[in-house]
């Protein structure tokens, strides 16, 4: 009986060779790596962008924080006019500054969304992430990595704070930005303010006109009260941001512009 021939054993691609896709992720991550660099853990005021104020009203914000170590600064007005950008600025040039008694940045803000979506899924982290993308932009811009912002959270130089979980706390040499205090009603502003601890200083943004509580049921803006009581403490330098100062873009100033001939 004749032997039946067998069948050669099939080839089997070496793990040496790698397909399309794998060698073309593998690439671009690589270049991501190159593009970025490693992780920061540690900055100077060598990596802060050099900007200058570009209104009377900036121009007055940056002598009110830079003529003094211990005032504290309130931004009112206008959006689209730099008051969240130039209090980042700031605040970290006196993070980055050895000589600076303050060694990291507190911000502050509340939950509020402009509109009702809903329960938001996830920890506390994976809830408060949609209001911190904005942050992420300046920090990007001020000191130059897409991941600065994230690096400094890590390193401890820079703390999110949603006002839900704030009692109980103090804030020793710290920066407190406390961002679009129109949406925080007056007991969250009593209990912020509070915090403040030693060798601490307060930057304050808002803009009643975009306050997000207004048909919260049973919730006020506490804005008001505050002004009244900054103007009235002492330490507290107030600047009024008008339709004046705004340096977003062209559009957002002709916008802001049309609307309020508008009276709208």
């Amino acid at each position: 009986m004749a032997r039946k021939p067998t069948r050669p054993a099939r080839k089997t691609r070496s793990n040496k060779h790698t397909t399309f896709d794998d060698q073309w992720l593998a690439e671009s991550l690589n270049q991501t790596a190159i593009k970025e660099g490693p992780r920061r853990k540690k900055w100077s005021l060598h990596d802060l962008k050099d900007i200058k104020p570009k209104t009377d009203t900036q121009r007055d914000m940056f002598e009110a924080y830079l003529g003094s170590d211990t005032t504290h600064i309130v931004a009112n007005g206008f959006p689209g006019t730099g008051k969240t950008y130039l209090s980042f600025w700031l605040a970290l040039r006196s993070v980055l500054d050895p000589d600076e008694k303050q060694d990291k940045i507190i911000v502050v803000r509340s939950a509020v969304p402009s509109r009702d979506i809903g329960f938001l899924p996830g920890d506390q982290k994976e809830k408060m992430a949609p209001f911190e993308v904005a942050y992420k932009d300046i920090v990007h811009e001020l000191i130059g990595k897409a991941t600065s912002y994230d690096d400094m959270v890590e390193a401890g130089k820079i703390q999110f704070m949603p006002t839900s979980f704030l009692r109980g706390l103090t804030w020793d040499d710290s920066i407190i930005i406390i961002d679009e205090i129109q949406n925080l009603t007056w007991l969250e502003i009593h209990t912020v303010m509070t915090r403040i601890g030693k060798n601490s200083r307060v930057l304050v943004c808002g803009d009643i006109s975009q306050n997000d509580l207004v048909n919260k049921r049973g919730e006020e803006t506490g804005i008001t009260n505050f002004l009244r009581v900054a103007e009235n403490m002492g330490g507290f330098e107030v600047l009024n941001f008008t339709k004046y100062d705004v340096v977003r873009s062209g559009f957002v100033r002709d916008w802001i512009l049309a609307k309020e001939e508008l009276a709208l």
